[in-house]
């Protein structure tokens, strides 16, 4: 089964060979079973959950690395790692910032709860081990005139310019994730409903409408760009590159920042600074949170209360800034 699984990249058992060439015999057939362990838990977390190539492979590294340091200082298997084991190797990491050393332990803790469920440990030694306090995290977003201005920055008299444009607008009136975009088809796009099918994280499926400014630059695009940009050649994806090939996450972020230089926002920008948008212009307007949950894909509305945060933050913004008595 283990390298079966077309979402999850390189098999941990190829990625760390050069690794164990540098072991003692023991040390590396510690690391061998460890790597074994690993390819089975994520070929299990894409078959049960679906999880996405980006988020296995994240796992995988987490978890590749702690299985080296305990070959390497323990000659031991992450099946036999015990709770002193992980503080030792997170006191070896005390430089990792709060943010990445409690998505480690996230990481440790799916895994030993599989192992557990599976057999495979007796004990979770995750289970008395607490995340790191960390200030709360909040979205960066752009006000609505900057929205604007970056919608407006791309050339839509070419056809990467259009194609770059209806990315964009699609973006700011869906709130999709960029893999969701980048991978989005042509036949997910429904003009006549005004809605897009996508599968988001966990393959769940929604259906996001777009309204009718994002609809009336989709049918440009259809119409104007995307054959030029295809010529002869045929792809499922709706937005194509000059080479008529799917685009990428990092392809959109260049995207993103190229137009928004040209716009002069300088503002912090993100991959998602549109989705982020998206949410916090909709709670501004009134939207109701769980609404905003479902559009967004949130498993967990507690996800989605960010939001309010920022959307409070832009209010108190602009009561100092208009009212008389600011």
């Amino acid at each position: 089964m283990t390298g079966a699984n077309p979402q999850a990249g390189a098999p941990a058992t190829e990625a760390a060979a050069d690794t164990a060439d540098t072991l003692t015999p023991e040390a590396s057939a510690a690391l061998g079973t460890s790597l074994l362990c690993i390819d089975t838990f994520c070929d299990a977390l894409w078959l049960e959950h679906g999880l996405s190539r980006n988020t296995l492979d994240a796992y995988r590294r987490d978890l590749r690395l702690f299985a080296e340091w305990l070959a390497s200082a323990r000659s031991s298997t992450l099946d036999t790692a015990r709770e002193d084991d992980l503080f030792a190797y997170s006191a070896r990491r005390k430089e990792d910032k709060s943010t990445s050393a409690n998505r480690r332990l996230s990481v440790f803790r799916r895994y030993y709860g599989w192992a557990l469920r599976e057999q495979r440990v007796h004990a979770d030694p995750t289970v008395r081990i607490r995340s790191a306090k960390q200030p709360p995290r909040f979205p960066s977003t752009l006000s609505e005139a900057q929205v604007e201005a970056l919608l407006g920055a791309a050339d839509v008299t070419t056809p990467l310019g259009l194609r770059d444009r209806t990315m964009l607008e699609l973006m700011y009136a869906s709130g999709l994730r960029v893999t969701e975009l980048v991978t989005l088809k042509t036949v997910e796009v429904g003009l006549n409903e005004g809605v897009v099918r996508v599968l988001g994280k966990g393959a769940k499926e929604r259906l996001i409408p777009f309204g009718e400014e994002a609809h009336a630059w989709i049918e440009r695009y259809l119409r104007e760009a995307r054959p030029v940009l295809l010529g002869a050649r045929t792809a499922d994806a709706l937005f194509v590159t000059a080479r008529a090939q799917g685009m990428t996450r990092q392809q959109f972020w260049h995207i993103i920042k190229r137009h928004a230089a040209a716009a002069d926002v300088h503002a912090p920008l993100s991959p998602h600074t549109l989705r982020h948008a998206f949410a916090t212009h909709l709670l501004n307007h009134g939207a109701d949170l769980r609404v905003v949950q479902l559009l967004l894909g949130h498993s967990d509305i507690s996800t989605t209360q960010i939001y309010t945060h920022v959307a409070r933050e832009r209010l108190k913004v602009l009561h100092a800034k208009h009212h008389p008595r600011g």
